[in-house]
């Protein structure tokens, strides 16, 4: 299966211009329609009481559609614009999972920094509540395109395979694909009886044709152990399991694992929960 049916989430923002490039980047490689999904939130700046007008919040919408259709029409790319309405943050939230849950990709911006007037905790409610793959921008840098050199945190564990073949369609399509495999020294060989087990051989039916190494990390270096061989391997993408890097919770909880990717990645991340 490719990936035809990309969401991209789009704000009035300053980092909305990457996230797009990026998408449009990724939706010209597969051949995929594009869709733009206008998200913002309701209250002004920080307050928990001030309420933009709809008015306004129909302006920036208008303003945001129409780079959305300035940017995708010389790309060739078939496009199409929704506009999410709600009096309160949570249904805005809610509206963009139930958007996401029904393309093959999702594109979304790192939340951290960036000033942009988007309700918190969207990408992490996405990720957990879509069922779909998320990818995530981060809110410093350029990424003019993702999934050339890919690197996929593989732990053995439901994540990490839903991960891994959430992201097959790229995959196929990557120029080189590193598989890290992440385990803790104190975890076990596994279950007793089991034949040879290999991703790389699983990937390679998908003529996919992966490097291979094995890490035996801590819980507090796993995240550190991803996102600097990332940088090692120049990857523009990294593939792993949301809400369990090693198979089960580090770095405070289940929770704990997404967040600190979500808040220290250096590069586009994919995550699957």
């Amino acid at each position: 299966m490719d990936l035809k049916d990309l969401l991209v989430h789009l704000d009035s923002g300053p980092r909305t211009a990457e996230r797009l490039a990026l998408a449009i980047a990724i939706a010209r490689r597969h051949g995929a329609r594009l869709t733009g999904l206008f998200a913002e939130s309701t209250t002004l700046g920080a307050s928990l009481v001030g309420r933009r007008t709809r008015e306004n919040i129909e302006r920036a919408a208008a303003e945001v559609r129409a780079r959305f259709e300035a940017a995708c029409a010389p790309a060739g790319l078939e496009g199409r614009f929704w506009a999410l309405e709600g009096s309160e943050d949570a249904e805005v939230i809610d509206g963009a999972v139930v958007c996401a849950r029904r393309m093959d990709l999702a594109i979304l911006g790192q939340q951290r920094g960036d000033g942009a007037p988007v309700p918190e905790g969207l990408v992490e409610r996405v990720i957990a509540g879509s069922g779909r793959p998320v990818l995530v921008v981060p809110s410093i840098g350029s990424y003019p395109d993702a999934g050339r050199r890919v690197l996929v945190a593989w732990s053995g564990s439901r994540e990490a395979a839903r991960a891994l073949h959430d992201a097959l369609p790229i995959l196929e399509r990557a120029e080189q694909v590193t598989v890290l495999s992440l385990r803790r020294a104190s975890d076990g060989t596994g279950p007793a009886g089991l034949p040879p087990l290999d991703i790389t051989d699983h990937l390679r039916v998908h003529g996919v044709n992966a490097a291979y190494d094995h890490w035996v990390v801590g819980d507090l270096a796993a995240v550190d152990a991803v996102l600097n061989r990332a940088s090692d391997e120049g990857a523009d993408l990294a593939v792993l399991g949301a809400y369990g890097l090693l198979g089960h919770g580090l770095l405070g909880g289940e929770r704990g694992t997404t967040r600190a990717i979500l808040e220290m990645m250096t590069t586009p991340v994919l995550l699957s929960a």
